[in-house]
């Protein structure tokens, strides 16, 4: 039986940023994934990063939104290759895993924030300051079922951003959502409620998002690891 693989898209260049460290967020999932019993591939995003590589079992998304510098690594048109390989391997039903500020990554291909059921939107989403935060479990469907990928979890209790006002496409099923309240707000009191920030997109095939995984110490809490490992089962059994 073939091993199931997994391919980590580590931020790098255009979709790298100051305020993440994405080496440290690929260690941590690769980690993760391995403890599942996957063979995992790390690869920066470059335009011919995916040149070489067949469609994974799982792709996972971390990277985020940075230099985007045509003498530094390519124009638009150099990363058209890397983004139709991507896109077809969606299409094709390879099931994502996209991580925090993937939410930002690959504006220069439209088709990303469909993929994904969402956006991060500059000038309109925004997050409370970094810090402890207990985050509310609402995966249930209309007959009251949990999703499975937090089926067993009654709250999610970690040390996090908590992307607030993203974007989110029609269709999309949150699954953890963070509350928002009057101090936190600020000059923003149209924010005050719950927002999700992790849902299921709609398809072709199984996609996750999770807002969460600032740094390490997203990783290190015990609700976000089984939230983790319990959405990776659930997109690796489509």
């Amino acid at each position: 039986m073939a091993s199931r693989t997994a391919l980590i898209l580590a931020g790098r260049g255009r979709y790298a940023d100051p305020w993440h460290d994405t080496a440290a967020a690929a260690d941590a999932l690769a980690v993760l994934l391995r403890r599942l019993g996957l063979e995992v591939a790390v690869r920066g995003t470059a335009p011919d990063a995916l040149d070489d590589v067949a469609g994974p079992s799982l792709l996972v998304v971390a990277a985020g939104a940075g230099r985007r510098d045509a003498a530094f690594d390519g124009d638009d048109d150099a990363w058209r290759a890397f983004h139709d390989r991507r896109a077809g391997w969606v299409a094709d039903g390879v099931p994502v895993l996209a991580m925090h500020q993937a939410a930002m990554a690959f504006a220069d291909d439209p088709r990303w924030g469909d993929e994904l059921g969402g956006r991060w939107v500059d000038g309109r989403s925004w997050h409370p300051p970094l810090g402890p935060a207990v985050l509310r479990v609402a995966g249930s469907d209309d007959a009251g079922r949990r999703h499975p990928a937090v089926a067993r979890l009654e709250r999610v209790s970690v040390t996090d951003e908590r992307y607030t006002d993203l974007e989110l496409r029609p269709g999309v099923r949150p699954l953890v959502v963070a509350d928002v309240v009057p101090r936190e707000a600020h000059d923003r009191p149209a924010s005050v409620g719950a927002h999700p920030v992790v849902w299921v997109a709609p398809g072709p095939g199984r996609v996750l998002y999770d807002a969460l995984g600032h740094d390490d110490r997203s990783y290190a809490s015990p609700d976000h690891r089984a939230l983790l490992t319990a959405a990776v089962g659930w997109l690796l059994a489509g």
